[in-house]
């Protein structure tokens, strides 16, 4: 049988972690990235017997790329503490990995907040609507910048995309978003004046309408009511707030 495992990048997720390895028992090798962990990540990924490394990452490409190195899988299930893998997505991993000819497959995710579910709108930097999260070792590399997962090199071909969804609590409340919103234009602004590259006015004003309209007309947005309508403007918003920041120093 082809070996899987399951790779988790984990900083301070005592309150997501447990329930997100006990969906994990299907996989062959659990592997554990605990990045500058002050809470008792550590003691629950234990006790599910997974494969622990340890250290302090700041950029996230290379926290990902030393994590995909440390599993020992032909395949890897790349997720996060607050994703859930549901029985019937668990079997059709399987399936898959043991029968496709492809390296990379990707798999839609169903976004909550709080306890609404919302599917459409998400793209871009605050959030996806599938991911490509279950690949053969090798067949996706990482490089890049801070933010989110930084940029992505794929080393094969795509496979059909998985049937069942995963579920990803994506934030607990609108406050949430906003906040995380704020975290990635602020790790933004860092990477723009490091690369020397803070672009101009123009460019973002440009981008404030095709963001939003990706967000909200491509992605259908619009089918989530005034939520999506809010996730759109983040999504509009957000190269316009980053450059702000970034040419200010603010």
């Amino acid at each position: 049988m082809t070996k899987l495992s399951a790779y988790l990048p984990v900083h301070n997720e005592e309150k997501h972690l447990d329930e997100c390895l006990s969906c994990l028992s299907f996989a062959d090798e659990i592997v554990v990235q605990l990045d500058k962990c002050t809470d008792s990540s550590k003691d629950i990924a234990l006790k599910h017997g997974a494969k622990i490394i340890e250290g302090r990452w700041d950029k996230e490409p290379l926290r990902r790329a030393a994590g995909i190195e440390a599993c020992s899988g032909e395949w890897i299930l790349e997720i996060d503490a607050d994703e859930r893998v549901t029985p019937d997505l668990a079997t059709e991993i399987r399936e898959v990995i043991n029968t496709t000819s492809h390296g990379l497959h990707c798999i839609w995710i169903d976004n909550h907040i709080g306890k609404k579910l919302v599917r459409w709108g998400w793209g871009a930097y605050m959030g996806v609507m599938q991911k490509v999260i279950l690949f053969k070792k090798g067949a996706k590399t990482y490089h890049g910048n801070r933010v989110t997962h930084g940029e992505v090199e794929y080393h094969s071909t795509f496979g059909k995309v998985l049937n069942n969804r995963l579920i990803h609590y994506t934030d607990d409340s609108l406050s949430d978003t906003i906040r995380r919103f704020n975290s990635y234009t602020e790790a933004r602004k860092i990477d723009l004046i490091e690369a020397g590259n803070i672009e101009t006015f123009g460019r973002n004003f440009r981008r404030l309408f095709s963001r939003f309209y990706k967000a909200y007309i491509r992605r259908k947005g619009y089918k989530e009511g005034s939520i999506g309508l809010f996730i759109a403007i983040l999504a509009a918003l957000y190269p316009m707030v980053s450059y702000i920041k970034a040419k200010y120093r603010i």
